[in-house]
């Protein structure tokens, strides 16, 4: 299986001075492609982690913001991510717009958002979303589907719809500094375009040009 791209390319002139300003020009282009039924879920993005031994886990998460300080995601405390990322806070992420022949990869820092950026936050999620945080023990086993089901049920039944569910002690969010940011576009012939930026001591960014 072989695909040959022939997508515009990607020139260093072209680039926004600061990473998140470029990632919110290609993700604005990767929602409108979503629009138009091109791109699933723009949004989501794997997450990349490894333990306090090195050894590396993966999984795919939505992006909830973003913004100059880096990218949010939401998730249990308990689960495996969150556990490892206690123990080794450094992470990558992987946006990969496929359609587009488009990948951007982020190496970073992780750390808890604050509870009241997790509270307001929370509010936003529809009422079943804001169920299955109680309802799941993330990452732990479960005996079946139906222990997962009956833990629903009773707290729909404790919170039902239009009744303020609380937010999880356990449950919250991990904002992503970035480190590098890499903007991946497809070209003909595999002869890629991959344009990294690399935060400096200073505050700045260098960006470089990597060989595809």
């Amino acid at each position: 299986m072989r695909a040959h791209y022939r997508a515009e390319g990607l020139v260093e002139s072209d680039l926004a001075p600061h990473p998140m300003d470029q990632f919110s020009r290609w993700f604005k282009q990767a929602a409108q492609a979503a629009a138009q039924g091109v791109v699933y879920e723009p949004n989501a993005m794997v997450v990349c982690t490894a333990d306090a031994d090195g050894r590396p886990s993966s999984r795919t998460v939505l992006l909830k913001q973003y913004d100059g300080q880096g990218f949010v995601f939401y998730t249990n405390y308990d689960s495996r991510k969150a556990r490892e990322l206690a123990a080794n806070p450094y992470v990558s992420l992987l946006f990969p717009w496929h359609p587009m022949a488009r990948q951007v990869i982020v190496t970073g820092t992780a750390r808890r958002t604050g509870r009241d950026e997790t509270a307001a936050y929370f509010r936003t999620r529809p009422h079943g979303s804001q169920l299955g945080a109680w309802a799941s023990a993330q990452s732990s086993v479960v005996p079946s589907r139906t222990t997962l089901d009956s833990s629903y049920a009773e707290l729909s039944a404790r919170y039902p719809e239009g009744e303020q569910v609380p937010v999880p002690p356990n449950w919250g969010g991990f904002r992503i500094a970035p480190r590098t940011v890499e903007f991946w576009q497809g070209r003909e012939n595999r002869l890629h375009d991959r344009l990294r930026y690399t935060a400096e001591p200073d505050g700045g960014w260098n960006v470089e040009r990597l060989s595809p």
